[in-house]
């Protein structure tokens, strides 16, 4: 198993409350020792850096972010992306910005430079705010408490994905 490769991505604006989740969630990750293959990185808003991460053909891309689903603040989401409807979106509404980071644009930017995303899941924490326009630092206390639960998710998955056979990966 020591040929996988597995990126766990952070994102997020640690200058706007709630969206700094995926960072805090990998400050915690990073502090773990992980087998070799296992990249840990938070990209905080660095949407051109995480598209060119996922051009290494990782065999597990691992997101964590922000994900307003409209359920209460602080609960925990694991989605799995169609990564074929990337391939339909509007180029035009897909434009990756330079200072803020939609992994959805970032998804279909990799596939427009000819990536291979193989496994691709999103571990998300519905937000509560997202602060003043002036910005906010630190999370909400809903937000704070999911943290534990989401540190635990990407472990399970990863290890998970680490313990599959071979061809139940692909």
């Amino acid at each position: 198993m020591s040929d996988l490769r597995i990126l766990i991505a952070g994102i997020g604006n640690i200058f706007l409350g709630d969206d700094a989740f995926g960072c805090e969630v990998l400050k915690r990750i990073s502090q773990r020792k992980w087998p070799a293959g296992v990249r840990v990185v938070d990209f905080g808003i660095r949407g051109f850096d995480l598209a060119y991460a996922m051009l290494e053909g990782d065999d597990l891309i691992v997101l964590v972010d922000t994900t307003p689903r409209g359920e209460a603040p602080g609960t925990v989401y694991v989605v799995e992306p169609d990564l074929l409807e990337l391939e339909s979106l509007d180029a035009r509404a897909m434009m990756v910005e330079t200072h803020g980071m939609n992994p959805l644009k970032v998804l279909s930017m990799v596939k427009s430079m000819g990536g291979q995303l193989k496994k691709v899941i999103l571990v998300g924490c519905e937000p509560e705010t997202f602060g003043p326009e002036e910005g906010l630092m630190g999370l909400s206390p809903s937000v704070e408490a999911a943290v534990p639960e989401a540190v635990n998710i990407v472990e399970s998955l990863v290890t998970k994905h680490l313990e599959a056979p071979m061809e139940m990966i692909a």
